[in-house]
């Protein structure tokens, strides 16, 4: 049974409505079942006693929508967010019920303290076993259109493998941004921050193959396809990674967490790259071109080379893997030496660039990483 803290009220879940128990402290009822590191934590940000602070432990948006006030500054769900059904709409009602700069403090069990927790929780002999098997059903199949609905049927949503990359991708598509994050007993706590409404797409994809949002020639925004090398909503996280890892030689983020353990293999072996394929018949893309890039890191980039990159087709092959450069401004160098050559000689630049790159990819085994 999940109870609900409201200042000093304690709220009981039943299958018909909340009903109030006798009063209650909340900070006495986070330390005995929390403990003190997360009391701690939480009152970085809120007091727990605060009348514009709600203090909950659910996984039903209603609950939000019902208990919060116009006064609510801070929303506190001590739930897993593992346990809540509908990720993205629970995310979303949170962010209805607070003002902006409002405060949203919750926690999940992410897939590596997952895992560190199965394979200590059962004999060696089948703990690897009971934790493949977990993960396929309750990572892999709610992703699958085929196994999708069958699993949510089963499962209510209760108990999903969720990744901290789409935990944190998830609430800054919701409108929040990220304040800190702590891990305390074998769980991510999280504090965002509402900064605007929310922004996900509808129709999220989670399969092998999904579609990024790059700008193409003339600002217009393309669908690039690729194999998934990053867990889900990592695009999301773009601003965030780059604020606390900035950009290591290649202009790649550095320790990005984002990428998958699958993911790193299929861009060690060009795996990834092989649905753009598509692009180039569809006319998206052209063979060697300016990489298609994120609206989020073309902002990176001189105005001045902003400009030159509208006039053309983003291309399969890059001009990094010509002139491998290693730091951002050697990037925009070489991308703005390509671009002029391109402009007085496209078809001769393109041949002089594609056999070069070649030379690098196999004989120096160059790699965008």
């Amino acid at each position: 049974m999940l109870k609900y803290f409201y200042q000093k009220s304690v709220f009981v879940e039943s299958k018909s409505k909340p009903t109030v128990s006798p009063f209650t402290n909340a900070k006495k009822s986070i330390l005995t079942h929390f403990g003190a590191d997360v009391l701690k934590f939480i009152n970085r940000y809120t007091l727990i006693d605060d009348p514009e602070t709600l203090v909950v432990s659910t996984r039903n948006a209603f609950n939000i929508n019902a208990l919060a006030s116009e006064n609510t500054s801070c929303i506190v769900n001590l739930g897993k967010v593992n346990d809540i059904l509908r990720i993205n709409y629970f995310f979303e009602m949170v962010n209805a019920r607070l003002p902006k700069g409002g405060c949203f403090i919750g926690c999940v069990e992410t897939k590596g303290s997952r895992k560190i927790r199965l394979l200590n929780k059962y004999p060696k002999v089948i703990s690897h076993f009971i934790y493949y098997g977990d993960f396929i059903v309750k990572r892999v199949f709610p992703k699958l259109p085929v196994t999708r609905k069958i699993y949510f049927k089963l499962t209510a949503g209760r108990n999903r493998v969720l990744s901290r990359t789409e935990t944190l991708g998830r609430l800054y598509a919701c409108g929040f941004t990220i304040l800190d994050e702590k891990m305390i007993n074998n769980r991510l706590f999280f504090v965002a921050q509402k900064k605007d409404e929310p922004t996900f797409e509808p129709e999220p994809t989670y399969g092998p193959i999904y579609k990024m949002k790059r700008i193409g020639k003339d600002g217009k925004i393309i669908h690039v396809y690729k194999l998934r090398t990053m867990h889900a909503f990592a695009d999301h996280l773009q601003q965030y990674v780059y604020e606390h890892h900035s950009l290591q030689e290649g202009g790649k983020f550095k320790n990005d967490f984002r990428v998958s353990t699958v993911g790193k293999l299929f861009r060690k072996y060009w795996i990834d790259e092989l649905p753009m394929i598509y692009n180039l018949i569809k006319g998206d893309l052209k063979i060697v071109g300016v990489r298609p890039l994120s609206r989020q890191y073309l902002s990176l980039y001189s105005s001045e080379l902003r400009k030159k990159r509208s006039k053309f087709k983003p291309g399969l092959i890059p001009p990094f893997y010509a002139d491998l450069p290693k730091t951002l401004d050697e990037i925009m160098n070489s991308e703005m030496k390509y671009l002029r050559l391109y402009e007085k000689a496209p078809f001769t630049t393109d041949v002089k660039y594609f056999f070069k790159a070649l030379k690098n990819i196999i004989i120096k085994s160059a790699r965008s990483n």
